[in-house]
């Protein structure tokens, strides 16, 4: 497989060799050539693997799943030998799936061993692919923007119960919940809630992000939480800041905001060719220049202290 080093090495030595055959006067056409010579293997790097056939199932996290889904159509669109599909389910449940084989790729919020018993955990290869941020949301209507991470817990853990209690209108709140099975649920509890579990909440419980959104929309004292990527381009409800600071790409770099995990791509073992050859066309340049603006981070726009924050 190309990689950077590579593509390099070989764009150097094309360029030397050229530049030596073809004497001063050839200078622009020999680095023509090494630059068309240079983009030539960096797209066979970001095609991932061209050449390979076969089909490639994923399912899992629904915070990663429209990410996934457009890599998927880019990838097929670049190498017509692949068929590629996606679908969601919670992280659990593609972490499941992944190890017992039923699908090539399950896509996770959280590492395996979080979800998964550390023998069957280790039989997978974890691919670290993009960050995701996780932001609360609540109704426009409402008109609450910013809460304390005591008041964020104690309104999921139904301590606070009317909005009143948090500078809010005298109307009760609705939680919208996610299953047990849910790596956004797991994220958020872990760094928005400081570990403390969620009410029971069983009428209003959801792993699809595009239907908690809608619930919040209909509802005007509901809360619920979502990925940064569902609020790109968002006019229908209000993501809500934590102690002053907004849910952006920004301050998760910073490590301003808190609330943001890595995204995983897990194979069993190191995945057939053409899993292999489709995460490496995500975390390709070409592919990765695309994230932020569907509201992913990239990985290694990390600051070290939001990473060591995460440790």
């Amino acid at each position: 497989m190309w990689n950077k080093r590579l593509i390099a090495a070989f764009t150097s030595g094309l360029l030397a060799v050229s530049l030596a055959a073809c004497g001063s006067s050839s200078l622009a056409a020999a680095a023509a050539a090494a630059t068309a010579a240079a983009d030539s293997a960096t797209t066979a790097a970001d095609a991932g693997a061209a050449g390979v056939s076969g089909s490639v199932t994923a399912s899992g996290s629904s915070a990663l799943l429209p990410l996934v889904k457009a890599a998927a159509d880019a990838y097929m669109s670049v190498n017509a030998d692949v068929s590629v599909t996606v679908n969601g389910g919670g992280s659990g449940t593609g972490l499941k799936q992944v190890a017992d084989g039923s699908v090539d790729i399950g896509d996770s919020d959280v590492f395996a061993e979080e979800k998964l018993d550390a023998d069957v955990a280790k039989t997978l290869t974890d691919h670290e692919v993009a960050v995701i941020t996780m932001a609360p949301v609540t109704s426009k209507s409402l008109g609450v923007t910013n809460l304390t991470t005591q008041q964020l817990t104690d309104i999921f853990t139904a301590k606070i119960t009317n909005w009143k209690e948090v500078g809010g209108p005298d109307k009760d709140i609705v939680l919208v919940t996610r299953p047990s099975s849910s790596g956004t649920r797991a994220l958020f509890q872990k760094w928005a809630l400081g570990g403390a579990s969620e009410a029971d909440n069983k009428a209003l419980e959801t792993d699809d992000s595009g239907t908690l959104m809608q619930t919040i929309k209909d509802n005007d004292g509901a809360i619920g939480y979502v990925a940064l990527s569902y609020l790109v381009n968002n006019t229908d409800v209000q993501a809500v800041s934590i102690d002053g600071v907004a849910p952006t790409l920004e301050n998760t770099y910073s490590g301003a905001y808190k609330v943001w995990g890595f995204e995983h791509m897990y194979t069993k073992g190191d995945g057939s060719a053409a899993a292999q050859g489709f995460i490496q066309y995500i975390t390709g340049d070409a592919f990765s220049a695309k994230m932020e603006g569907m509201g992913y981070g990239v990985a290694a726009k990390m600051s070290s202290a939001a990473v060591s924050s995460h440790k």
